[in-house]
C-alpha cells in the first residue's frame, strides 16, 4: 500500500457499515463490487481474442472476487471468505445420497474422506489459509446435533437426560473451540526493540488476524542507526542478531525466538511453544491454547461417542451398539432411520481421526514434546521411537510423566497478560 494512499485514508470519515478499504488501498462501496474490475476485463478480452492467459491472470481475478464479496458490518464492511461456503452445501447433499441405499452409503463415506484430504494435500502445499475445514468442522457438529434433535428425539428412544448430556457436550466443545481460537501465543517484540510502525488498513493475507488481535498495525524492527553503512536503501537500519541467538533468530519476523517457538509459514508469525498448523481451527496450536485445544478434542470425542450410541440404540435395537454398526437389518427401509444411520457410520469416521489425533496429543504431552519437535527428530534421526512410531522420544525436555503434565497445565501462567479485545471465531 502507498504511503499517499495512507495519508489520504487518515484524513478522510471514518468507513460507513457499508465501505471498505480494497487490497489496492482505495475507499470502495459494496455496491461498486461489478465496477472498474480491470483483472476480469483483461481475462475476459484474452479468451474473447483466443490469446493465451498470463500466468497469474486466474489468481488476480479470484483475489479480486474474494477482496469485494463483504458483507455490512458496523466500522466497515468484512470480507467474506467463500471456502465457507462448500461445506455448508456439499455435506447435506452427500449425506442424503448416501442415504439412499448401501453402495450409495460406502461409495459416497469412501470419497468424502479422500476428497477432504485431496483438498488438504493442495492446500498445504501452498501454505494458504483458507476456512474450509473450520467451516466444515463447525457445520458437522451442528448439523448431526440438528439432525440428533429432529430425527433421532421424536422417535421417544432418548429421555430428557441423555438429550442434555449430549446438549451440554455440544455446548462445552464449542466454548472450548472459541477459547481455542483466542491465539496460540504469538512471540512479540521487546517495546525496547520497536524502531517505528506501519499502519495497514486491512489486514495482511499472510499474517494471522488473531496477531493484531484487531488492530490496524504491524510493528516494524529496526536496530538505531548508528552510521550510514548500516542502513538500506530506505533509510531503516537492518536488524541483526547477536551472535548467540543466530539460532533462533527469525529472519521473517525479525524477533528472537525463545526455546521451543517457531516460525508457522500458513499464519506469518512466530508461535510460543509452536506444537502444531491445525487447519480444523484454522489457528495454530502453542502455548497459550494447546491446553483448551486438547480439552476440546476430549469434549468433542466424548460427546461423539456417546451421541453415536444413542443413535444406533434407537435405530437398531435388536443390536449391540458395535454390532449395529456394521449390521443393521432393515435400517434402509425408511429415508429417517437410513439418514440416522449414515450420519452415524459418518461421525464415526471423524471421531476416529480425532481421537487418532488425541492420542497423539496425550503421548506427547507425556514425554513433553510438541509435534514440531517430532517431526523435526524424525527427520534429523536424533528421537527414540517405540511403538512402530506411534511414540517418539526426544530426550530433550522429558522429565518424567507426573513433572510433563505438571508443565504442560501450568506453561500457559508464564504467558503475558492478553489483550481483552477478543478476535473473532474465524
Amino acid at each position: 500500500m502507498k504511503k499517499r494512499s495512507h495519508q489520504a485514508l487518515d484524513q478522510e470519515d471514518p468507513l460507513c457499515c457499508c465501505e471498505y478499504v480494497d487490497r489496492h488501498g482505495r475507499r470502495s462501496h459494496v455496491a461498486a463490487c461489478c465496477c472498474d474490475c480491470e483483472d476480469l476485463d483483461d481475462a475476459f478480452d484474452s479468451w474473447m481474442k483466443k490469446e493465451p492467459q498470463k500466468a497469474d491472470s486466474l489468481t488476480q481475478v479470484v483475489a479480486t472476487i474474494n477482496d469485494r464479496l463483504r458483507v455490512p458490518w458496523i466500522s466497515g464492511a468484512r470480507r467474506f471468505d467463500l471456502s465457507l461456503i462448500p461445506p455448508l452445501i456439499l455435506l447435506p447433499v452427500f449425506l442424503h445420497i448416501a442415504s439412499w441405499h448401501f453402495l450409495l452409503g460406502i461409495i459416497v463415506l469412501t470419497t468424502l474422506p479422500l476428497l477432504v484430504i485431496l483438498y488438504y494435500y493442495l492446500t498445504h502445499r501452498k501454505k494458504g489459509r483458507t476456512l474450509f475445514f473450520l467451516s466444515l468442522a463447525v457445520f458437522s457438529l451442528f448439523y448431526m446435533f440438528y439432525l440428533f434433535i429432529a430425527e433421532v428425539v421424536p422417535r421417544g428412544d432418548v429421555n430428557h437426560i441423555q438429550l442434555g448430556a449430549v446438549t451440554t457436550g455440544v455446548a462445552l466443545t464449542v466454548i472450548s473451540l472459541i477459547n481455542t481460537k483466542r491465539g496460540p501465543g504469538y512471540v512479540r517484540p521487546h517495546p525496547t526493540e520497536t524502531h517505528s510502525t506501519v499502519t495497514y488498513h486491512n489486514p495482511q493475507s499472510d499474517i494471522d488476524a488473531a496477531y493484531l488481535n484487531g488492530a490496524r498495525h504491524q510493528v516494524v524492527i529496526a536496530n538505531r542507526v548508528s552510521s550510514p553503512d548500516q542502513t538500506g536503501e530506505s533509510g531503516t537500519a537492518s536488524v541483526e542478531p547477536r551472535e548467540g541467538q543466530k539460532r533462533n533468530w527469525c529472519s521473517v519476523c525479525k524477533v528472537v525466538r525463545p526455546s521451543r517457538a517457531g516460525h508457522c509459514r500458513i499464519c506469518g508469525v512466530c508461535i510460543l511453544r509452536l506444537d502444531h498448523h491445525c487447519v480444523w481451527i484454522n489457528s495454530c496450536v502453542g502455548q497459550a491454547n494447546h491446553i483448551s485445544f486438547l480439552l476440546t478434542l476430549v469434549l468433542f470425542v466424548l460427546t461423539s461417542l456417546y451421541g453415536i450410541s444413542l443413535v444406533l440404540r434407537s435405530v437398531c435395537p435388536q443390536q449391540s451398539v458395535m454390532m449395529a454398526l456394521f449390521y443393521c437389518p432393515d435400517v434402509y427401509n425408511q429415508h429417517s432411520t437410513a439418514l440416522c444411520f449414515t450420519c452415524a457410520w459418518y461421525s464415526s469416521i471423524v471421531t476416529g481421526g480425532l481421537l487418532h489425533l488425541l492420542v497423539l496429543q496425550l503421548i506427547n504431552v507425556s514425554y513433553n514434546t510438541t509435534q514440531r519437535e517430532v517431526r523435526l527428530a524424525l527427520r534429523e534421526k536424533t528421537g527414540r521411537t517405540l511403538l512402530w512410531g506411534l511414540i517418539v522420544d526426544t530426550g530433550v525436555y522429558c522429565r518424567g510423566f507426573r513433572s510433563n503434565w505438571v508443565e504442560f497445565l501450568t506453561m500457559s501462567n508464564a504467558l503475558e497478560p492478553p489483550n481483552p479485545k477478543p478476535t473473532d471465531l474465524v
